[in-house]
């Protein structure tokens, strides 16, 4: 008698699964624009079109993503495919997301190691970012309104903006509004032990600090040190690509002379020119360094913390909502990081929209998503295509 309902259940998870691998495939296809574009089209699938999760659920997650170093947007996939399918959509999600960037930023490895430079991408990148605009603020709006429940947290998060603007460093923006939220609660319950949520993160503190001595020395370039190298900096590494760029520049450069300086600055172009995550420029080094072998042992290095620490985070995500202290400190956490996602779009818009067909084009992207919710797929390979045409008419 168990028998039927065992099979019911399994054909329900593999079903899930396909669309786990349909939907994260894609977005490792086409989500150009770096993390808050992922985001924005990660909302859009799973929230607005999917109804995976509802708006506090995804802002939960995006908040949870903070709080571990690691690709934010790659952590979010994981979170999403463990909270839809278990362990192994949080394996399956993660993998399906990375693997297009991976094989793509290969393909350029290996051109540019065959040629000697970059093909040209100016004109995809001219029509596709003004697109990635559009998407990030059309996912912003919803999920501010679920984030900003008082007037309190409206103004924590334009405070947010502002430090950000001024250059305040992110992690000081995001614990800061997380704390500041959380600490009336936390002084009405003297004694209580929600702070104990809190800290049973703290594992991945520890990994993180054990994992910064790796590689510390001097070392000669093998595969063992490579894996090691973009394993410390997948542990450690919190912030943007920039962030990313003084790591590598600092051991792989300076220290080891395993890349020329002109090589370490075309990788990260190439993380920043192809969709999906950031972090695929390990890709790029390892192919350089060791072929084949070198991009599959770098990619592995840098992107297994984020599985590790998802893996530890996610049951830790409901406890926090139920906890009022850590609750509170989620909240102020959700709203700092909408307005970093704020930020990033208008620098984004500042440095896409240089023209009238830019703006025609950021302005059609809205209007279409907004009137018609055309998928923001179609947006980004139309807007791709635009941008390539124009650019060969000029």
């Amino acid at each position: 008698m168990d028998a039927l309902p065992n099979t019911t259940m399994a054909r329900q998870e593999r079903a899930r699964l396909r669309e786990i691998v349909a939907v994260f495939l894609k977005l490792g296809a086409t989500a150009f624009g770096g993390p808050a574009a992922h985001i924005a089209m990660m909302e859009e699938e799973v929230v607005r079109r999917r109804q995976w999760l509802t708006s506090g659920e995804f802002l939960d997650l995006v908040g949870a993503t903070n709080l571990i170093p690691g690709p934010n947007s790659t952590e979010l996939a994981i979170h999403i495919g463990h909270r839809r399918a278990g362990w192994a959509g949080l394996l399956v999600a993660g993998v399906c997301f990375i693997l297009p960037a991976m094989l793509m930023v290969t393909v350029l490895a290996w051109a540019y190691v065959r040629f000697g430079r970059l093909p040209q991408v100016e004109g995809l990148l001219y029509g596709v970012k003004p697109v990635i605009i559009a998407i990030v603020v059309r996912a912003l709006w919803p999920l501010a309104c679920s984030a900003v429940r008082s007037r309190s947290l409206a103004v924590i998060g334009l405070t947010a903006a502002v430090l950000n603007l001024a250059g305040v460093n992110e992690l000081l923006i995001l614990f800061g509004a997380g704390a500041i939220v959380a600490a009336p609660r936390w002084l009405k319950q003297p004694g209580s032990n929600d702070s104990s949520t809190l800290n049973a993160a703290a594992p991945t503190l520890v990994l993180a600090t054990a994992t910064s001595a790796a590689g510390a020395s001097t070392m000669a370039f093998g595969l063992g040190p490579l894996f090691l190298f973009f394993l410390k900096v997948g542990s450690v590494l919190f912030g943007s690509g920039y962030v990313l760029l003084a790591f590598l520049r600092a051991d792989l450069v300076e220290r080891w002379h395993w890349l020329s300086e002109t090589q370490l600055l075309d990788a990260i172009a190439v993380g920043q020119i192809t969709p999906g995550p950031v972090f695929t420029t390990a890709t790029f080094i390892g192919y350089l360094l060791a072929g084949i072998p070198g991009a599959s042992v770098a990619t592995v290095g840098i992107f297994l913390p984020a599985f590790f620490f998802v893996a530890i985070s996610e049951p830790l995500v409901p406890r926090l909502r139920r906890s009022a202290v850590a609750g509170a400190f989620l909240d102020g956490l959700n709203v700092a990081s909408l307005a970093l996602m704020a930020v990033v779009a208008l620098r984004l818009a500042h440095a896409a929209l240089i023209d009238w067909p830019t703006l025609a084009l950021a302005a059609a992207s809205a209007c279409l998503i907004v009137c018609c919710r055309i998928n923001s797929t179609w947006l980004v390979l139309g807007g791709a295509a635009i941008g390539c045409a124009v650019t060969m008419w000029r």
